[in-house]
């Protein structure tokens, strides 16, 4: 089978796997332990542990069991206390690392229960704090508090320095056909796992073909007014390598009361700015590619896949569907 490996965190990954797992591939899902928001930051911080909760959305996308069952596992407590707030899951994964003593233990374990198609693989077996250096020169530290500074992002970067990626997840790389990235925030979700030493230099080195899916809206406190091309830009800026082969950007256009309603979030629809994506050297393609219900949009996860799928093939006089 064929392997892909898929890299992000956040609302966005969970979205895309849902999609690739109905194929024929052998699939791995590297996930973000910088998030410290929530009930995964309560856990981070009386724990001791990664948090659990980007891994937690992604066991879930990727279980093969029966629904009732998922339900059960993302339900989240709305009263209690202590509990409230926190998700069924979150609180499972936390037992199951106390009793294996290991977070990447417990992960693997989990996905047995859940019957996971594929491998979910925390991008460290510890927390990592994600600092971001603002263009006015000053640091806000934490993933959670990074899109809420009301400042310009200039880089972010992770403490502690020496972070230490599983053996696993550099194998799975190396013996990776296509290497995704995102979708998901670009500097809160997708660089904390790049900006793992390791990872990085492995995904620099890659002989696989390695795709980006540009995010659909730009984001308030991260890629405000963001072409497709930043959000390229960024991601080389911190790996000091231009690494990608492909970019899918969606060019379907967007409800204008859908456009609307983000716009009060300071959002808008990213702009897939082909001339300068092709300066790039990059594959682009340009296509219908979203989801919209009930006044948010999201990636179309069948879309997605078959285009992730189609890139596998050898080349040929088809065209994208």
């Amino acid at each position: 089978m064929k392997k892909i490996v898929v890299i992000g965190g956040g609302t966005g990954l969970p979205v895309l796997l849902r999609g690739l797992k109905q194929y024929n591939v052998d699939l791995t899902a590297i996930v973000t332990v910088a998030d410290d928001g929530g009930s995964s930051g309560r856990l981070r911080d009386e724990l001791d542990m990664p948090p659990p909760g980007d891994i937690r959305n992604v066991l879930a996308a990727l279980s093969d069991v029966e629904p009732l069952i998922v339900e059960l596992f993302q339900h989240r407590f709305e009263n209690g206390n202590g509990l409230s707030g926190h998700s069924l899951g979150n609180l499972i994964l936390a037992a199951m690392t106390s009793i294996t003593g290991d977070f990447v233990h417990a992960v693997r374990e989990m996905g047995k229960v859940l019957n996971v198609r594929g491998k979910v693989l925390p991008a460290a077996n510890e927390s990592v704090v994600l600092h971001a250096e603002m263009e006015d020169g000053t640091i806000v530290s934490g993933e959670s508090k990074i899109p809420y500074s009301g400042k310009k992002i200039k880089r972010v970067f992770l403490t502690p320095a020496n972070i230490e990626p599983l053996e696993e997840t550099i194998m799975e790389l190396r013996s990776a056909d296509l290497i995704v990235i995102g979708p998901g925030s670009l500097y809160t979700s997708i660089l904390p796992n790049l900006l793992v030493p390791k990872i990085g230099e492995e995904v620099c080195q890659s002989k696989a073909k390695k795709v980006y899916i540009c995010n659909v809206m730009t984001q308030a406190g991260e890629t405000l007014n963001y072409t497709a091309s930043d959000h390229v830009k960024a991601l080389y800026d911190h790996m000091a390598c231009a690494f990608l082969d492909a970019i899918i950007v969606n060019d379907a256009p967007i409800l204008p009361e859908t456009k609307e309603r983000y716009a009060k979030e300071w959002a808008a629809p990213v702009v897939c700015d082909t001339e300068k994506l092709e300066a790039l050297g990059l594959q682009v393609i340009c296509d219908a590619i979203i989801d919209e219900r009930d006044g948010t949009v999201r990636h179309d996860t069948k879309k997605v896949a078959a285009l992730l799928v189609s890139l596998l093939a050898p080349p040929s006089h088809g065209t994208y569907s």
